[in-house]
């Protein structure tokens, strides 16, 4: 996610300038049973989706969304949306691993009319209550089971835990021409599916999308085939269900091809986005310029889609833009450098992701520094003028909103989890020089990919790679009330 707005008042002028549905499986998936099937069931081999497997940790932030009993693998979705009268169907088919004995599975859910919920083939009940839709079937540790949720209705936001100023309900959102677009950090998927929604249990996916002739449905994940008005999009790397995206409207289609010829989309609204065609285009240099630093993008495909938001998201492989996101005489490119903040979110937070939100500033505080090392970068400034910059953002964010690495659940997203820890990072970087730190920012992502971390391993890898102890000055400018002195020559 973006720059909270509250920054821009904290900028000095040396930075001005600068967050299918598959019910058979993959194609190809074998179909030799891993567990014993009902006798009315074909056999399905869960082992066609075992890069979606994770570790689920209960997250202390947000305890009433997401579970530990489970590990969804697969997600398909099938997906309709009518525009005259705001009503999205959908057929969800999950691939959910158990990971404890249980008298039924209980995924996030908006209360959605729910039209059939089979498990394993057999007709099963089905009750949404609480945002919660609980399935009353017993489940066995480690039995792979496939869930389908048939449902209809018109998407509702949940709100956002924040006090940004560019603060919006989170979730599926309908637009006045009847379109939709999404944001959901920290959670919100469950506005459009049933979901485990929690950062730390990722899965794969594979979303179909059908509108009306002249609209266009946009997802994360790679583009598929399109058939007729029927829009398709697969993620084969595993994806946290935060950072998920559908968008539909009356878009235009640009296509490009990035550093090595990864394959670029960008979505737009011709006349009312023109403006932004400029940054849009500037992508492939964006890519190129973190590559250089943090090593090969981590993806097959890249591309953003703008919506109308006052904000952006790091969705993965389609990046959520908002038009609303305004240049301004402080911040004469703040668009372009907010959408290269999302791109290095690529790296950090989506290929390698935070095992729960108290780590939000593993994601924030690399793609941050990221962000003003490129400003700094373009504008040739002064390593002294970065050094001043962030300890001034820093001490003034440490006294209004405590330090990164303990965050208040009513403050998320807030500027302390960006410019704090990005100031540690900073800290890092002048111990280390130029070529140690970026070989272990690259070490970091291009080791650790489709993988979920925290503090620990963060402070693990940092002393590993650098064969230096760095534990008390990361837990100190992490836990600090007030910005700590530097210890760097």
């Amino acid at each position: 996610m973006r720059h909270p707005v509250l920054l821009t008042l904290l900028l000095p002028p040396l930075l001005v300038a600068g967050c299918t549905s598959d019910p058979a499986g993959p194609a190809g998936a074998p179909s030799s049973p891993s567990a014993s099937p009902s006798p009315t069931v074909p056999a399905v081999d869960y082992t066609a989706w075992r890069a979606g497997n994770s570790t689920p940790v209960a997250d202390p932030l947000y305890p009433a969304r997401g579970t530990a009993a489970l590990d969804v693998l697969h997600y398909g979705l099938a997906l309709e949306w009518a525009p005259p009268t705001k009503t999205l169907t959908g057929t969800a088919t999950l691939r959910i691993r158990p990971t404890k004995d249980a008298p039924s599975l209980v995924l996030d859910f908006m209360p959605y009319q729910v039209d059939g919920v089979t498990l394993d083939g057999t007709s099963v009940t089905g009750t949404v209550a609480k945002e919660k839709l609980t399935v009353a079937a017993p489940v066995t540790a480690d039995k792979p089971v496939t869930l389908v949720v048939k449902y209809h209705g018109s998407p509702k936001t949940t709100p956002m835990p924040s006090h940004r100023k560019d603060v919006e309900a989170l979730g599926l959102t309908v637009t006045k021409e009847g379109g939709l677009w999404t944001m959901q950090e920290p959670f919100g998927a469950f506005t459009w599916y049933p979901a485990n929604d929690m950062p730390s249990d990722e899965a794969l996916y594979d979303i179909e999308v059908t509108v009306p002739p002249g609209w266009s449905a946009i997802a994360s994940g790679t583009p598929a085939a399109q058939s007729g008005t029927t829009f398709t999009y697969r993620s084969t790397d595993p994806v946290a269900s935060y950072l998920t995206t559908l968008a539909v409207g009356k878009y235009q289609k640009l296509t490009a091809k990035g550093p090595r010829g990864i394959p670029l989309t960008y979505w737009y609204r011709k006349g009312t986005d023109d403006k932004l065609l400029p940054y849009l285009k500037k992508s492939p240099q964006y890519i190129a310029w973190l590559e250089k630093r943090f090593g090969p993008y981590p993806f097959p495909t890249g591309g953003v889609v703008v919506v109308d938001s006052e904000s952006g998201m790091e969705t993965q492989q389609m990046i959520t833009m908002g038009r609303k996101i305004e240049n301004t005489k402080a911040r004469r490119d703040r668009w372009g450098t907010d959408l290269l903040h999302e791109y290095a979110h690529q790296w950090f937070g989506d290929s390698v992701t935070p095992t729960t939100w108290t780590d939000l500033w593993l994601n924030e505080g690399f793609a941050t520094y990221a962000q003003d090392l490129y400003t700094q970068d373009v504008l040739n400034l002064s390593e002294a003028s970065l050094d001043r910059y962030v300890r001034q953002a820093d001490a003034k964010l440490r006294a209004k909103l405590g330090p990164p690495g303990k965050p208040n659940p009513k403050n998320f997203a807030e500027g302390n989890v960006y410019l704090c820890p990005e100031a540690m990072l900073r800290e890092l970087h002048n111990h280390l020089g130029d070529k140690k730190f970026f070989a272990l920012a690259t070490a970091w992502v291009q080791e650790q990919k489709n993988t979920q971390q925290d503090r620990a391993s963060f402070i693990a890898f940092v002393n590993k790679q650098t064969g230096r102890d760095f534990t008390k000055l990361i837990n100190t400018w992490l836990d600090s009330k007030t910005t700590p002195k530097s210890t760097a020559t």
